[in-house]
């Protein structure tokens, strides 16, 4: 089908304000990404006739409630090809669905000197909640290394495993590099050592077809609002064998079969990792966000956001003093950049006057900086509603900042 690249930024009437007197330019979506027309229709609509809590209640709105949040994660299900709703579970975001997996895995499975291996480019989501337990329980955290490219080094991955070696939490696509990772050549050595995976997917859940049946990942973690959904809602995967096997990460209300001051008996799957009341709302807003998507076409997401890559990086790479971090052979929707000695701060500032959005800084990825020996970038961060037209005015911008300095 064509990609209509007028039609689709009409269904996000953010795109079309100004800041500053000047058109918006949003390229800040690795951060977050506005929201179509439907998912904000969407939600208002349950709040305004359907709102009421679900699953514990007989009468008609909870009911409805109810159906509207469980076909949600059916609609998730569908969408990353997982094998059964069961091993869906509903969270507030990336974030909490690693450190889900983090401390429950540790709590049931690792104790003192066991080893966990992550990579260079992790964002700070899948290393402090690591070290949060190496300070606890005296776990080790192995690093696989890169090229200068933004590679990992695969043969120094494979060499990292010992009989020590407990799992490996590992990006699926850098937030930072734009690196695709070889997941499923990673799972395939770790399962070879028995060893389980989680993949961080907040940065490839948006952009391109996930199976995780056929990635064959143990865990796959990612985020709503990176993908045109609500704010703090997120979904963590994790295979029925493994979550059956791994202790609730909270107490409380809806994950529970029965409660005594001797025992707890604690609910089925998915609802054992799901204590309290859910954002009902936010998990309609994430189906109808998916359900955009798919309209759409992940194929043809890809191909468009691949395009403005490839094209935003040519362009500027004619700019004079320019350094672009990450130039992996398999790069995805997300460029960055520094020129000359101009501060990243600096220049996002000054982009900003333009009404061009980037982010700038360490990107929750400090090691990652140390690695490549800078304090911060410039990144400019595509989504399926971007245009090359706003690529040539990124370009324009850092040409006129530039001049400045």
């Amino acid at each position: 089908m064509e990609y209509d690249i007028i039609q689709i930024r009409k269904d996000f009437p953010i795109l079309s304000r100004e800041v500053y007197g000047k058109p918006l330019v949003y390229l800040d979506n690795a951060a977050t990404t506005q929201k179509p027309l439907c998912v904000l229709d969407a939600m208002r609509e349950e709040y305004l006739n359907v709102n009421a809590n679900v699953h514990r209640g007989v009468h008609y709105l909870s009911q409805q409630a109810t159906d509207l949040h469980e076909a949600a994660r059916e609609t998730v299900r569908n969408f990353i090809h997982a094998d059964k709703t069961e091993e869906i579970v509903f969270t507030r975001g990336t974030t909490e669905g690693i450190n889900l997996v983090v401390s429950s895995f540790c709590d049931a499975f690792m104790r003192e000197g066991d080893e966990v291996i992550v990579s260079t480019m992790e964002h700070h989501s899948n290393i402090v909640p690591w070290q949060l337990q190496a300070a606890k329980k005296g776990i080790a955290i192995r690093v696989i290394p890169m090229n200068e490219k933004g590679e990992l080094l695969f043969d120094e991955y494979v060499k990292l495993f010992n009989e020590k070696t407990r799992i490996v939490s590992i990006a699926h696509v850098s937030n930072v590099l734009g690196t695709v990772n070889p997941v499923k050549d990673i799972i395939k050595v770790a399962h070879e050592h028995g060893v389980p995976v989680l993949v961080d997917g907040a940065q490839s859940a948006p952009h391109f077809k996930v199976d995780v049946q056929d990635m064959d990942c143990d865990f796959f973690a990612f985020s709503g609002h990176k993908m045109y959904g609500p704010t703090g809602v997120g979904v963590l995967y994790g295979k029925e064998e493994w979550l059956e096997k791994l202790p609730p990460y909270q107490g409380g209300g809806e994950m529970i079969e029965s409660v005594s001051f001797e025992k707890t008996v604690f609910e089925r799957l998915p609802f054992k990792f799901e204590a309290g009341t859910p954002d009902y709302i936010a998990t309609h807003g994430l189906a109808k966000a998916i359900d955009y998507i798919e309209r759409i076409g992940l194929d043809n997401i890809a191909r468009h956001e691949r395009n403005l890559t490839r094209y935003c990086m040519d362009k500027l790479k004619t700019i004079d003093e320019i350094a672009i971090f990450g130039e992996a052979d398999d790069k995805d929707a997300v460029v960055s950049f520094l020129v000359g000695n101009i501060h990243h701060l600096d220049m996002g500032t000054l982009l900003d006057r333009l009404g061009i959005a980037v982010r700038t800084g360490h990107h929750c990825a400090q090691p990652l900086m140390d690695r490549l020996g800078i304090h911060g970038t410039v990144r400019a961060s595509f989504a399926l509603y971007n245009t090359m037209e706003e690529v040539d005015a990124l370009v324009v911008g850092v040409k006129r900042v530039a001049t400045m300095f």
